[in-house]
């Protein structure tokens, strides 16, 4: 794709009291695959080279770009401006890249906004209608933390399974991922295991996925 093209915002809203999903025109020529991101800069005086990586929540054959992407106001950066932002601001789209991509069905592992890759890539198996047997395990704080709960709901059904760190409801796991939990989710279908989140939980998930003997040819992660 060609460098540095400013987008327009066409919609701004929030997902979850920390999570904003922005809408911004399509640049006439770029190209990604759903699991993959790009580096983003806030055309604002200050911030055109503060660059930060989110991944793409839209389709690549959608007339719009989507993120959907969690703010940290404590960190005083880029998503603390973004919060600031609205219709009509301007986006600067970077490099396009990433290494998750769907290979084939499996267990889609996430932890808060690392479930971001995974939105693209559920959402073009829905199209596609080839969802499977695909699963996702989505590990949050409380269900106020949950990305698009209704929108997985949706496409999953059965195959959405929520665990909660630090909230005990019915429905919903509780406590960390571990092995044993894994293991009671997988099943004769679950050939790839797909990671993302938080780096010291997704080093502790293949320690888990390891002691299950599930071979690294079959776990894919992302690496930025």
């Amino acid at each position: 794709m060609i460098m540095s093209q400013i987008v327009k915002i066409l919609s701004i809203e929030n997902l979850t009291h920390d999570v904003l999903r922005i809408r911004t025109e399509k640049p006439a020529v770029i190209q990604y695959n759903p699991g993959q991101a790009a580096d983003i800069s806030i055309n604002k005086s200050g911030w055109e080279q503060e660059l930060r990586a989110f991944t793409f929540t839209s389709l690549p054959e959608d007339d719009f770009i989507e993120f959907s992407i969690k703010t940290y106001p404590s960190h005083h950066g880029v998503t603390e401006q973004l919060l600031s932002l609205s219709k009509g601001d301007e986006l600067i789209i970077h490099d396009v890249f990433g290494d998750i991509g769907y290979k084939g069905e499996g267990l889609f592992i996430a932890g808060g906004a690392g479930v971001t890759p995974f939105i693209a890539i559920l959402k073009h198996l829905e199209k596609n209608h080839t969802i499977g047997n695909n699963k996702l395990l989505f590990a949050n704080k409380s269900r106020g933390d949950i990305i698009l709960e209704d929108k997985f709901k949706d496409i999953l059904g059965d195959h959405f399974i929520n665990i909660l760190s630090d909230e005990d409801l019915d429905g919903y796991e509780h406590g960390f991922i571990s092995a044993d939990l894994i293991q009671k989710i997988k099943d004769e279908h679950t050939k790839y295991y797909y990671l993302c989140g938080p780096e010291p939980m997704m080093q502790a998930v293949e320690k888990q996925l390891a002691s299950l003997s599930i071979s690294n040819e079959f776990i894919v992660r992302e690496g930025f």
